[in-house]
């Protein structure tokens, strides 16, 4: 492939692009320095400063579509070239034009909380790590419900509860074969404490911080929700991208495309908040 052979691509091209596959069609690379990534960054987006790049070449997978971006757009096109003129086969190579500063979405701050999940630790483990944070969002939801339940939106609550017990259900599925004699899905969820949110808050600390918000109404919480589910596809999607076996990568390939339809949910009720 020739090493101009790149595609520039706008932000919101690229955001119907990730409406119309899946996560494991793609990956987003941040080229820019680690303090800028931590100021802010694309959720799902995997790290990888341009100046380590071409010693790094061999993280890129050949069979997603990648996009780069960087602050402007000057260093995720020379990514673009650098990979393209490697002997690292490739699918398609994207530019995303403007970099941060011309992308109009969310973003977040922070590096993503991958240590919640413990360093080499086995598949079934992991799976129990992540029940566990689907569980404290679930949990973080009946708290909200429990202090709205009268007000207009609180089926929206119940709505996004029953999401997060879905997906612990789906992940359970991958736990379950791992297992001789495995406990029921119930039995299980019951004994996992729950205590952790997938941005690595404590479930307590969130709810008190939610507190604060008293009063602010349904566009408020709404959004405090979703930055919530924004940070759970983050993590979840860049765990995919720090694991080397393919059942593990794809389990939380799975997860993050499970997370990435609740932030579509969510984004699809703001118009029903009623403040």
């Amino acid at each position: 492939m020739n090493a101009l052979d790149f595609e520039n691509i706008s932000p919101e091209t690229f955001r119907q692009y990730q409406k119309d596959h899946g996560e494991k069609d793609y990956l987003m690379v941040d080229v820019r320095q680690p303090e800028e990534y931590i100021q802010g960054h694309i959720p799902g987006s995997k790290l990888m400063p341009l100046d380590e790049l071409e010693s790094n070449l061999a993280e890129l997978p050949g069979d997603k579509d990648l996009f780069f971006y960087c602050h402007s757009g000057a260093r995720s096109q020379a990514a673009a070239i650098i990979s393209l003129d490697s002997e690292i086969p490739l699918r398609k190579v994207h530019n995303l034009i403007g970099g941060i500063m011309g992308w109009d979405g969310q973003s977040l701050a922070d590096l993503p909380r991958v240590a919640i999940f413990e360093k080499d630790a086995s598949m079934p483990d992991l799976m129990l790590t992540a029940m566990g944070l689907e569980k404290a969002a679930l949990r973080f939801y009946e708290s909200v419900f429990n202090s709205h339940a009268k007000a207009p939106y609180a089926h929206i609550l119940e709505t996004l509860s029953r999401a997060e017990e879905a997906h612990a259900r789906a992940i359970y599925t991958y736990w379950q074969p791992t297992q001789e004699n495995p406990l029921s899905f119930k039995e299980l969820f019951e004994s996992l404490d729950g205590e952790i949110l997938e941005g690595g808050e404590k479930l307590m600390d969130a709810i008190q911080r939610l507190a604060s918000l008293t009063g602010q109404g349904c566009m408020a919480l709404m959004e405090f929700a979703l930055n919530i589910e924004i940070q759970a596809y983050d993590l979840y999607r860049n765990m995919a991208n720090t694991l080397t076996e393919a059942a593990e990568q794809e389990a939380f390939l799975s997860i993050s495309q499970m997370e990435k339809k609740h932030m579509e949910l969510l984004a699809k009720v703001f118009k029903e908040c009623v403040d």
